[in-house]
């Protein structure tokens, strides 16, 4: 019976030994062969190096429209949006005190001016009143001339001379009366065209203050902000309206201290505005502002956007506020590029399908970086030289065997 066991028992632990030994062997498992992808061995491509900064649209010409006197506004003629041409009135300013002023000014300069005309009237009859005292001397001298060389010969008396020298006595007072009219006259014309001349000061002086109760566009532009409205009482310095020039754009970029001095003026650059469907606009570095900001440490560069052939981007499709970002061209360097269909998505990860000397397929991460055109950067992950799956990765995955 014992040996019967032993047998049974021999018998028992043999089965289970070649069954354990059976389930330690691995199964081979059999390679697959893929055809019909494309593969592509890594390198290094000179690229252009570019430094992007962000900013935003504004006019180049922008003109706040305030008051310079005290006084309700009575007519508001425009609406933000409105285009206006220069010279057109947008509002209009109480008046009245200035209107006033205006009147007693030009009533002060027709007094004047009427006083100028008089004291004119009056010269020309002094002037008139001299050539005939002239010629009553320039008689009476002629006439003292002969009897004096009578009076030698003894041909008249001397009670006859003598009533002629008293004529031309008289004749030269005559004269010399009327040059001192004419001599006063002229000093009085002289106040009263001081007098024309001050109040001319004084009318345009008016007419100024007049003309700061209608407010005027100074160029061709459109409203881009109002402040006013009938009724408000409009002060100096207080803002009532924004007029932009839209014929001339820039863009006011944030740069960083650190790349301010590969900046320089004329600068070119490619504007890219994103509210425009990623809309690009040439530009070139027409200032920079020469003062940092201490928070920041950052610099405002302005750049002008151009349309074609170099003119400027005009404002039918641009507007002041609007977010930008600038490309500046600053060297060129070396990056490791693969196409964009290269790319394997693993989630929230990004991979590569890489291929090692035994064609074996391998799946390797990555880190990209900025695309450039149907290529991206690889920042890690690849090196140079290694062979990368571009076409056709749908068809295979990772330890399939590539031809």
């Amino acid at each position: 019976m014992r040996s019967r066991i032993e047998i049974v028992g021999a018998i028992f632990l043999t089965f289970i030994t070649i069954s354990c030994g059976k389930e330690k062997t691995p199964a081979v498992k059999e390679k697959v062969l893929i055809r019909g992808v494309q593969t592509e061995m890594t390198r290094l491509s000179p690229i252009e190096e570019v430094y992007e900064a962000v900013g935003t649209v504004r006019s180049k010409t922008a003109s706040v429209l305030s008051s310079k006197v005290v006084g309700n506004i009575v007519a508001v003629h425009i609406r933000e949006g409105d285009k206006v041409k220069r010279g057109q009135l947008l509002i209009e300013i109480d008046n009245r005190d200035a209107q006033t002023q205006s009147q007693k000014a030009k009533a002060a300069l027709r007094e004047a001016n009427e006083g100028l005309q008089e004291i004119d009237q009056n010269i020309q009859a002094a002037r008139s009143s001299r050539d005939a005292a002239e010629a009553g001397r320039s008689l009476a001298q002629a006439t003292h001339n002969r009897y004096k060389h009578l009076l030698e010969e003894n041909s008249v008396s001397r009670q006859e001379f003598d009533e002629v020298d008293a004529k031309l006595k008289v004749a030269e007072a005559e004269l010399a009366r009327a040059e001192r009219t004419i001599e006063s006259l002229l000093a009085k014309k002289r106040q009263i065209a001081a007098k024309v001349e001050q109040v001319n000061s004084d009318v345009a002086s008016s007419d100024i203050y007049l003309s700061y109760s209608r407010i005027v566009s100074p160029i061709d532009g459109i409203i881009s902000s109002k402040q006013a409205e009938v009724g408000l009482l409009a002060s100096p310095g207080v803002p009532l309206l924004t007029v932009e020039d839209r014929s001339w754009y820039r863009l006011e970029a944030i740069i960083d201290e650190s790349m301010i001095e590969k900046i320089t003026l004329g600068s070119p650059a490619i504007v890219t505005v994103q509210a425009l469907g990623d809309r690009k606009f040439s530009s070139r570095v027409s200032e920079i502002v020469p003062s940092a900001d201490p928070s920041s440490r950052s610099s405002i560069v302005k750049l002008d956007l151009l349309g074609g052939k170099g003119q400027s981007a005009g404002g039918e499709v641009l507007r002041s506020g609007l977010y930008a970002t600038a490309l500046f061209p600053i060297g060129k360097k070396q990056l490791l590029l693969i196409p964009k269909n290269a790319i394997v998505r693993q989630g929230q990860l990004m991979a590569v399908l890489t291929v090692d000397p035994s064609k074996i397929v391998r799946l390797r991460l990555i880190k990209t970086g900025r695309s450039y055109a149907e290529r991206i950067e690889v920042l890690s992950g690849l090196s140079e030289g290694d062979r990368v799956v571009v076409e056709g990765t749908e068809k295979i995955k990772e330890g399939n065997v590539i031809e």
